[in-house]
């Protein structure tokens, strides 16, 4: 099972480190990890992805709450959340493979952001299942480089919240 942290953590140097840390002693596994600065620059949030059995899942929020440096945790599962990721892709391409990545790129909502006679950097900002999709569409052309962002999450709007 799947599960997203939204941890709202103190923006100091080391924290990363010490969150990382807890998930490696304990042999948890991260996904994805994604950290950003909030609307407070004396806070960060970092969004974590990471699986396992109901055990594990309850563990991992235990442990984070135990953290000085961790504010806030909010869990939830993936139904219950709005997940994006942006990723960069380089591909070479002729001629002939030229028409089928601009398709592609119409088809699934990404964008060629950057070009030259034999290459392409095209943008793409969709959930993970998407972008993985993506670039399984892509398997005729020579991918040279993938940059990911990794999960970002909020959990979707409703009358509690």
């Amino acid at each position: 099972m799947k599960r997203i942290y939204s941890v709202l953590v103190e923006n100091r140097s080391g924290v990363l480190c010490k969150v990382a840390g807890l998930f490696s002693r304990r042999c948890f596994n991260i996904d994805s990890l994604a950290v950003g600065e909030t609307d407070d620059p004396n806070t960060s949030c970092m969004t974590i992805v990471s699986s396992g059995d109901q055990r594990t899942i309850e563990q991992i929020e235990k442990q984070l709450n135990k953290k000085l440096d961790v504010i806030k945790v909010k869990t939830f599962d993936e139904p219950s959340a709005i997940s994006r990721e942006l990723m960069l892709l380089k591909v070479k391409y002729n001629k002939n493979t030229r028409r089928d990545i601009m398709e592609n790129c119409d088809i699934m909502g990404a964008t060629i952001v950057d070009m030259s006679k034999t290459h392409m950097i095209i943008q793409m900002c969709d959930t993970p299942e998407r972008t993985s999709l993506f670039i399984k569409m892509l398997t005729g052309v020579s991918i040279i480089e993938v940059a990911r962002t990794g999960c970002l999450a909020l959990q979707k709007c409703s009358e509690e919240n």
